[in-house]
C-alpha cells in the first residue's frame, strides 16, 4: 500500500450476522460479519508525554534520531538547518508552562488511550476479516503543540492527540475554517485512518486514465464504502465529515442533487476547475444550493456505490475495491435517488 499522509482540513462492534444494533444505538450500521474468530494485538506506543516532557536539549536530539518520521513530518526538520538547531528551538517550545495544560488536556481528553486502542483494535479486525493477508501496523501517538494532525501508511500510522481535543480544549489548531475544526475530535480518528487505507491504491484500484468527474465521485465512493465496513456503527455523517443536519439536508434533497449532476452533464465532466467545485473541501455547493455542503460529489458517489452493491450481493468488499471501471459500478447501480 502507498505510503499516505493526512491532513484534514480528520464503531462499535456487536458481533454477529445482520444483527440489530439494539436500543438507543446509531441505526446506520453497516453488515457486521462475525468476527468473533479473530484475534489481533496491535502495538501502541505512546510517544505524547515522552515528547511534551523531554529533560534536555540532547534528550529531544535522541528522541529524533529514534523516531525520523514523527521529526519529519509532525516536527517539520526541513525547516530548520540542521537537527542541533531544530532540538535548540523545539526545546525552548516544549519547556514552555503551557505544555503542561495540553498535557492535562490530553489526559482528560484521552486518559488512558483505552477507548481508542478498542476501537483502533475493532477496526483493523475487521480489516483482517476481509483481508486476512494485510500486515498490521505499528502505531504511535505524539503531541507535538499542534503542529501535525496524523501521519498514515500501510506499516505506520502516528496519531498527534493533541489535534484532536475537541471544542471544549482549551488549545485548538489555529487558522482554520469552522467546518474543518470541528473534526479534530477523538471520534474522527479512527474514522479518518480507515477512509485514507480506503482511498490508498493498495486498496482502492483506479484508472487513472479515466479524468472524469465520475471516477472521481466512485473513488471517494468506494473508500467510504471500505470504512464503512470496518467501523459498521460508526455514523455516515462522521465518514462523510457532515454534520447531522448536513446529512439530513442531502439526503431529504437527493433528487435535487442528482437533477444537478445530470442537467449539467456532470458525470463526464472532465474540467478540473468544474471538478474542484463538486469533489474538493469547502463549506457549501453554491452551484446546487445552500444546503449543499461542500465535497456533494463524494457523497453521491458513496450512494452509487452502496447502491450498487445492494444489487449486486455476490460481490465482496474486496472485488469492489478491485473494480477499476468506475461505468461499470454507476451502470449496474442504475441509480436514481
Amino acid at each position: 500500500m502507498r505510503k499516505v499522509k493526512l491532513h484534514l482540513l480528520t464503531s462499535w462492534l456487536i458481533v454477529g450476522l445482520l444483527i440489530s444494533c439494539g436500543p438507543g444505538t446509531n441505526n446506520e450500521c453497516a453488515y457486521q460479519p462475525d468476527i468473533s474468530n479473530i484475534e489481533i494485538s496491535l502495538e501502541v506506543e505512546e510517544l505524547h508525554q515522552q515528547l511534551l516532557n523531554v529533560k534536555s536539549e540532547e534528550e529531544l536530539l535522541g528522541f529524533i534520531r529514534q523516531h525520523p518520521l514523527i521529526g519529519d513530518f509532525f516536527l517539520q526538520r526541513a525547516n530548520y538547518p540542521n537537527d542541533s538547531i531544530m532540538a535548540d528551538a523545539l526545546f525552548k517550545r516544549f519547556s514552555n508552562p503551557h505544555i503542561d495544560t495540553l498535557s492535562s488536556e490530553i489526559q482528560r481528553v484521552f486518559g488512558d488511550l483505552s477507548a481508542l486502542k478498542e476501537e483502533l483494535n475493532r477496526a483493523f479486525t475487521h480489516l483482517k476479516h476481509y483481508y486476512p493477508e494485510a500486515q498490521l501496523p505499528k502505531i504511535q501517538t505524539v503531541a507535538t503543540g499542534l503542529i501535525h494532525d496524523m501521519y498514515v501508511s500501510d506499516s505506520l500510522i502516528i496519531i498527534g492527540l493533541d489535534y484532536y481535543l475537541g471544542p471544549g480544549a482549551k488549545f485548538r489548531p489555529i487558522n482554520m475554517f469552522n467546518y474543518i475544526l470541528r473534526r479534530y475530535t477523538p471520534d474522527y480518528i479512527v474514522p479518518s485512518i480507515m477512509l485514507l487505507y480506503g482511498i490508498s491504491p493498495g486498496y482502492n484500484k483506479t484508472d487513472v486514465s479515466d479524468k472524469t468527474i465520475l471516477a472521481e465521485m466512485i473513488t471517494y465512493g468506494k473508500s467510504f464504502y471500505f470504512a464503512k465496513q470496518m467501523m459498521p456503527c460508526a455514523p455516515d455523517s462522521i465518514m462523510i465529515w457532515y454534520t447531522g443536519q448536513e446529512l439530513k439536508d442531502v439526503r431529504k434533497n437527493a433528487n435535487i442533487i442528482w437533477a444537478h449532476f445530470v442537467e449539467n452533464q456532470l458525470l463526464y465532466e472532465t474540467n478540473h476547475e468544474v471538478k474542484r467545485k463538486y469533489i474538493e473541501d469547502r463549506p457549501k455547493t453554491y452551484d446546487i444550493g445552500d444546503k449543499a455542503p461542500g465535497r456533494i460529489g463524494t457523497w453521491l458517489g458513496w450512494e452509487i456505490v452502496k447502491t450498487y452493491m445492494d444489487k449486486e450481493s455476490d460481490i465482496a468488499l474486496p472485488a469492489l475495491m478491485k473494480e477499476r471501471r468506475p461505468q461499470l459500478i454507476f451502470n449496474a447501480s442504475k441509480y436514481r435517488p
